[in-house]
């Protein structure tokens, strides 16, 4: 989903507009070394340039990191950066990845955290299965 965000986003430079321009056209999540390679003939060289743009954008809410997968996704909800917890929906077959924001997730995980009274700075939720699509398959 192309919400425009690198093109309204002052203060990023011109990497994380490229790894946020080609997150946002993506269908799905890619890996560094993906990302890496795509934008390899905008100049990009080392790993290192993609994870430094990769680790702003995430820190800025633009941009997610699927653990399981080692991958990032573009945000898709402009609620992310409120709420805090960040769901996925993962097909285990055809790797379609949904983000899901509630704000029921994160009331439960606020919940969570003060009743085992940690200080939470992240979390994600990754819920793996079949999609309808490859159930039906």
């Amino acid at each position: 989903m192309n919400l425009g965000l690198n093109n309204n986003s002052p203060g990023l430079s011109e990497n994380q507009k490229l790894v946020m321009d080609l997150l946002e056209r993506e269908s799905g999540p890619l890996s560094a070394y993906m990302i890496l390679d795509e934008l390899r003939g905008s100049g990009f060289r080392a790993p290192l340039q993609v994870y430094r743009a990769l680790e702003k954008l995430i820190s800025i809410g633009k941009v997610h990191r699927v653990e399981s997968l080692s991958a990032f996704i573009a945000c898709s909800h402009m609620s992310c950066e409120k709420l805090g917890v960040t769901a996925f929906v993962i097909c285990d077959k055809c790797e379609n990845v949904q983000e899901v924001s509630d704000k029921s997730i994160s009331l439960f995980v606020a919940d969570l955290a003060v009743k085992t009274k940690i200080k939470a700075t992240k979390s994600n939720i990754e819920l793996h299965g079949l999609c309808d699509g490859c159930q039906n398959t």
